[in-house]
């Protein structure tokens, strides 16, 4: 069985949220979506979010929910397949609502860009040039 990762967000308005996160492409698993929580698909078969409403999210938790717009709690990165693909993605989440973090970054090996969601939380976006084997 392949490992898989579901990355549990509070999120303020799960409607707005799943229409953000639409806008960027990504699809809802219907039999783990309610109207408390949305099952975000970003790669079928490994990588989840559940997008959790917030007096939902307190349901798992006895710590206090930290507001992602004040403070940081987790960086979500994501690996593209090109650098087009990275800078499309942020293209998208700014016109969806979302916010560019800072100007990208060209490491030479690597390419980095980013936003904020809807809730303030951050999403990475990088693609890793490929290096030859020896």
């Amino acid at each position: 069985m392949n490992k898989q990762i579901f990355v549990n967000l509070s999120v303020k308005n799960l409607d707005k949220s799943k229409e953000f996160f639409a806008a960027l492409g990504y699809t809802f698993n219907p039999q783990f979506t309610d109207e408390n929580a949305a099952s975000m698909v970003i790669h079928d078969g490994s990588i989840y979010a559940m997008l959790l409403k917030e007096e939902f999210f307190r349901t798992f938790t006895t710590k206090p929910i930290v507001n992602a717009k004040e403070a940081s709690e987790v960086l979500v990165c994501l690996s593209c397949e090109s650098r087009e693909e990275v800078d499309e993605l942020v293209r998208k989440a700014i016109a969806a609502g979302g916010k560019s973090l800072r100007e990208p970054k060209d490491y030479g090996f690597m390419y980095a860009h980013g936003f904020e969601d809807l809730d303030g939380h951050i999403w990475e976006l990088v693609y890793m040039a490929q290096q030859p084997q020896q």
